[in-house]
């Protein structure tokens, strides 16, 4: 491809994708697809000789794009919403025109300093202490993983040489992400030695138990190394206690890790800053841009008071990579797994800027407001009921019939191609999940989809094996 091609190709594609975004409500949320029938769709091998962009681009069309689930779309309101906006987006085509690498401060020192700064204004905007060090990770499941691996570094210093868990014990929520576990796992840790906390009636940690658990493995001879707490669960969006949660890390020692990927967003916005209460104590806090500050995935950010440990346990320098010293030069293939490096703090430098700070709490409160709004909707509902608090913008609630109709309530809003939604068990019942989150979602989407959710109610109770009372 010359330069004219790639130009003129170029505009096409960014036609395609402003296209995209202003049209984005006439495609079907999900795909009407089984298993495979992309996979049988396409070549079974790569073609010999090159193919014209006309061609590849038209079978983008015919063939990737209804095969997608867009979530990008305004009614993608599963998991949690995400927003591709259009100053990310921007950013993400620059990162890749410019491919750089930022192993080193020397190996792109673009890469490393505006990490720095654009950490530092994030930092700012949640009303985060100077002390918190940050750095990018892709996701919240590898920062977490970080913190565990900080965490096992200033417990027991050895085990990084000599590996293998001894004794050491991971206390969460039982409506912690499994991310956690997985962390644990992947560190040596053991799914045994993780201890997974029952929560109160707001789904919230216990700190009662907590402390009861910890002292207990203590007694046992067993060393309580790590305790993570959640802002924003991802079943219910539920805040654990941090501060009083801080309080019984700090009897025992143990590194405090704050799991705020999805609702620490909210705490830009300054009269919610509230919500991170207790995590100025924390060892290490992780939020996602890539949830709900509108930047293209993948962006997770993490913040250490301890950049030290983190970096003990996981400096490792061969001759290759080797530098002079600076005390201004920061080295981010030293504190963590990773060696290559994107450069993902170009696209939220985008975002901020294009937005302001005033622009982006704006958005998240109105996501909460919409949130608030339709949980009254539910509520005054004589059908529905809301299953669990609404902090932020997630709204769990459910039909009032049997754990069948909501499943099948859930399956056929999805099939319909209008919206998305997911679900969760709360209590051991089946509760749908309907998460605010994409920079263009309004007010009139979700009046469309309350609005879908309970005529496709009304339609199942009347069906013989509904066991609902639906009117």
């Amino acid at each position: 491809m010359n330069n004219e091609e790639f130009r003129r190709y170029g505009h096409q594609v960014v036609d395609w994708m402003a296209d995209y975004l202003e049209n984005i409500r006439d495609y079907p949320v999900l795909p009407a697809m089984q298993p495979g029938d992309l996979v049988d769709r396409l070549p079974v091998a790569a073609p010999e000789g090159g193919e014209s962009m006309d061609a590849i681009l038209e079978d983008f069309e015919q063939s990737i794009v209804p095969a997608l689930t867009h979530w990008n779309h305004p009614r993608f309101l599963a998991y949690f919403a995400v927003s591709g906006s259009p100053p990310g987006i921007l950013a993400e085509m620059l990162i890749a025109t410019l491919n750089v690498n930022g192993m080193l401060w020397k190996s792109c020192p673009a890469v490393t300093e505006l990490e720095q700064v654009t950490l530092s204004w994030l930092r700012q905007w949640m009303g985060l202490r100077p002390e918190f060090f940050g750095i990018i990770y892709d996701t919240a499941s590898i920062s977490s993983m970080h913190a565990i691996a900080a965490a096992r570094e200033m417990a027991d210093p050895e085990a990084r040489t000599r590996g293998a868990n001894r004794g050491l014990t991971l206390y969460t929520s039982e409506h912690s992400h499994s991310s956690i576990e997985k962390g644990a796992i992947t560190l040596g840790v053991g799914q045994e030695n993780v201890r997974q906390i029952p929560v109160d009636g707001n789904f919230r940690m216990r700190v009662d138990v907590l402390r009861e658990r910890m002292e207990a493995d203590r007694l046992a001879g067993l060393k309580p190394f790590c305790v993570v707490a959640t802002v924003g669960t991802t079943s219910t969006s539920s805040i654990d206690p941090v501060p009083a949660i801080a309080d019984v890390a700090t009897e025992f020692g143990a590194w405090l890790h704050v799991d705020a990927a999805y609702g620490g967003a909210a705490a830009v916005v300054p009269e919610l800053q509230g919500i991170l209460a207790g995590a100025e104590r924390a060892h290490s806090l992780v939020v996602n841009p890539h949830k709900w500050l509108f930047t293209p995935i993948d962006l997770s950010v993490f913040y250490t008071t301890r950049p030290e440990i983190l970096r003990r346990a996981f400096s490792l320098v061969p001759e290759y990579l080797k530098t002079g010293e600076d005390t201004r030069a920061v080295n981010y293939m030293d504190y963590g797994v990773q060696l290559g490096r994107r450069f993902r703090a170009l696209k939220l430098w985008f975002v901020m800027r294009n937005l302001g700070h005033e622009g982006v709490c704006r958005i998240i409160r109105s996501h909460i407001g919409y949130a608030q709004r339709l949980a009254d909707l539910i509520r005054s509902h004589p059908d529905f009921e809301v299953s669990a608090p609404t902090p932020f913008s997630l709204v769990c609630f459910r039909y009032r019939g049997s754990d069948d109709d909501n499943r099948a309530l859930l399956d056929r809003v999805n099939a319909s191609g209008k919206a998305f939604l997911s679900h969760t068990v709360l209590n051991g019942q089946f509760v749908l999940r309907l998460a605010i989150g994409n920079i263009a979602t309004q007010w009139e989407d979700l009046e469309e989809v309350w609005d879908l959710v309970r005529q496709t109610a009304k339609a199942l109770a009347t069906e013989p094996h509904s066991s609902a009372s639906g009117n």
